[in-house]
C-alpha cells in the first residue's frame, strides 16, 4: 500500500517498493553491511528468476503517514554487531524520511548471518 500526502500542488504517492529501493541503497553503503538477504523461500525463488533483486531483503510496511521497514542482512566478520545495526538503523531513517517527507516508526535490523 502506497503511502499518500498532500500539498499544495496536490497528492504525492509512493510505492512501498520506491522506499524499498531507497533502503536498500541505504543500507549497502553502510560499513560492516556485505549484502542484503532474501527473507522467505519464496523471495529467493523470485530472485532466481530476476524479479524483486532490487529490493531483497527489506520489507516495507506502510500505515497511514507512517513507515515501518524491517532489513534482513548479513554483516562483515570482525565488526561490532550493535554499531552496524545502530549505523544501518540511522542511516535508513534518515534516507527514507529525506526521500518521502514521511515519518519513519520503526526500522527493524535482522541479522541472518556472517561472512568474512
Amino acid at each position: 500500500m502506497p503511502v499518500t500526502t498532500s500539498n499544495i500542488y496536490g497528492k504525492i504517492s509512493i510505492s512501498d517498493d520506491a522506499i524499498a529501493k531507497v533502503v536498500t541503497h541505504a543500507a549497502l553503503e553502510c560499513y560492516g553491511i556485505v549484502e542484503m538477504v532474501s527473507r522467505k523461500l519464496s523471495d529467493s525463488i523470485s530472485h532466481l528468476f530476476g524479479r524483486d533483486s532490487d529490493t531483497k531483503g527489506v520489507k516495507v510496511t506502510t500505515s497511514g503517514d507512517r513507515i515501518y521497514v524491517d532489513v534482513y542482512v548479513i554483516i562483515k566478520y570482525g565488526v561490532s554487531i550493535s554499531a552496524v545495526a545502530d549505523s544501518l538503523k540511522n542511516a535508513v531513517k534518515y534516507k527514507v524520511e529525506e526521500f518521502t517527507g514521511m515519518i519513519v516508526d520503526t526500522v527493524n535490523v535482522n541479522i541472518i548471518g556472517v561472512k568474512l
